[in-house]
């Protein structure tokens, strides 16, 4: 790889942690629902195990590609404007491997576990912080990082969407316990699934 290419490349990975950053603060949730985006994002915060479909996301970055590629390529020539496109769209794709692998995949590795740590302290307990699933360096800058100790999860989300975070009884498996605490029962499946999903797109969190 040229020198001269690194930092395009480098600029890429960190434009996308930005668009992350923004994205999921002022689109997906400060949007409240209004516009595909936030309500796919919402529904994936009031049924955790709901992803939106793959073919929306291969189209979302068919047309930034489209948008970004040529106004990389007239601001800074064929190879840098590639190499950023291309860096910035590989980030991308990174970043969704690894948003649904903390939801489906127990950690194995620190960073990992302070991942999910962070993550999910956005989706159970605190719906307008940690805004940045792959990195906090922007959540720092904007005042919106929050992380305790131990993260609180809903029992029926750590049966029904967390499954690597419980045992076969649906209890918490012991090498979490310093992490995680599971709270609340499992309630009337219909009736809880509605209040989930009011709360997820008033931007709050869900109920114990």
């Amino acid at each position: 790889m040229s020198t001269g290419l690194v930092v395009p490349i480098l600029l890429g990975a960190l434009t996308w942690s930005l668009a992350e950053f923004a994205l999921h603060d002022w689109v997906l949730h400060g949007m409240r629902g209004r516009g595909v985006a936030s309500r796919e994002h919402l529904k994936h915060h009031a049924k955790p195990d709901y992803f939106a479909p793959t073919l929306h996301k291969l189209a979302s970055a068919a047309v930034v590609t489209l948008v970004m590629l040529p106004l990389a390529v007239l601001l800074a020539g064929p190879a840098p404007g590639v190499a950023y496109t291309a860096s910035f769209v590989a980030t991308y794709f990174a970043y969704e491997i690894a948003h649904r692998r903390a939801h489906t995949h127990a950690p194995r590795t620190a960073y990992g576990l302070w991942m999910r740590k962070h993550h999910f302290h956005h989706h159970f307990r605190a719906p307008l912080r940690n805004y940045g699933i792959t990195s906090p360096v922007w959540d720092f800058v904007f005042r919106t990082l929050e992380l305790p100790d131990v993260v609180s999860i809903p029992q029926r989300f750590a049966v029904s969407a967390v499954g690597w975070l419980v045992d076969e009884h649906g209890s918490l498996r012991p090498e979490y316990a310093g992490h995680f605490r599971l709270v609340g029962r499992m309630p009337i499946e219909a009736e809880q699934s509605q209040c989930d999903r009011d709360a997820a797109f008033a931007n709050l969190p869900p109920s114990a």
